[in-house]
């Protein structure tokens, strides 16, 4: 498994934005990933020193149209901070 198939896509929240400062980066990752899998591929794809990750699963919302109703897809997300000693991440220098 490459660590593009890990990693979906960086998560743009006002509160995840809030954590870039401290070196907290958020992820969505493929919802099978462990959090050494995680960490191995945040170092691949970035070339930092991952300190910890976090993971939470987000269930899937109940959603209704007409009397019609199903489920969105469930998701999970990763939170990484990253050693002092590291770099920051360069794709969300912009965003700061």
């Amino acid at each position: 498994m490459t660590p593009e198939d890990i990693i979906l896509r960086p998560v743009l929240t006002e509160k995840a934005t809030d954590g870039f400062a401290s070196k907290r980066y958020t992820f969505s990752v493929l919802k099978t990933a462990n959090k050494t899998q995680i960490k191995i591929a945040v170092e691949k794809m970035f070339g930092v020193k991952v300190k910890s990750v976090n993971t939470v699963r987000l269930p899937g919302k109940l959603k209704r149209m007409g009397r019609n109703e199903g489920y969105t897809p469930a998701t999970k997300k990763a939170i990484v901070t990253l050693r002092e000693d590291s770099k920051p991440i360069e794709f969300f220098a912009a965003l700061q």
